[in-house]
């Protein structure tokens, strides 16, 4: 479960840095204060929102991940490992803008986390 949990916060960094290699037309408001409005492509704002979503159910998954650790009897390593292929997925599908099949990943990656939730009570 902690090679997992690793990998997750690869994933949200190489996020991070998808972002900064798509944006090199911006590099000197990336390398900034960043004040200001700053134009971006398409691909580039559908990467940092795919990285924003990563972000907002993180908290959850570690939390659920660390309780996996900590409780006797619950493996929840195949849901996990599960949860962040979806992840991937949906990260990848977000930047190249396949919406249909994103939500679908997204709607997977929930129902992993739910069931890791459901397998601590």
């Amino acid at each position: 479960m902690t090679t997992l949990m690793i990998l997750t916060a690869a994933l949200f960094l190489i996020g991070i840095f998808t972002q900064i290699l798509l944006n090199q037309n911006n590099l000197n408001f990336l390398l900034g204060n960043r004040e200001g409005e700053v134009e971006e492509s398409a691909i580039v704002g559908r990467t940092r929102r795919a990285n924003n979503n990563l972000l907002e159910s993180l908290p959850v998954f570690f939390a659920l991940a660390i309780l996996s650790l900590m409780t006797e009897g619950v493996d929840n390593y195949n849901l996990a490992m599960y949860w962040l292929a979806l992840r991937a997925l949906y990260f990848l599908t977000y930047v190249f803008g396949l919406i249909y099949i994103r939500t679908l990943l997204w709607f997977g990656a929930l129902l992993c986390l739910i069931m890791m939730g459901v397998a601590l009570m």
